[in-house]
């Protein structure tokens, strides 16, 4: 299964809930970080709910 390398662009600050929320799901802390998950339905529902804050890379 692919691999997907998330790293956070924008701040969580002034968001709503759910997309802080799905931040912290994801794993990232601060911008910047970058953190590797397996390609899963559930892990793109994520990504795509916060798009505009995230750098998405397959490896």
């Amino acid at each position: 299964m692919a691999k997907l390398k998330i790293t956070l662009k924008k701040s969580k600050i002034g968001r709503i809930e759910k997309h802080v929320k799905n931040v912290e799901a994801l794993g990232l802390k601060k911008v910047g970080q970058t953190v590797v998950k397996e390609d899963t339905p559930s892990i793109r529902g994520m990504i795509n709910q916060i798009s505009f804050m995230l750098e998405v890379e397959e490896i």
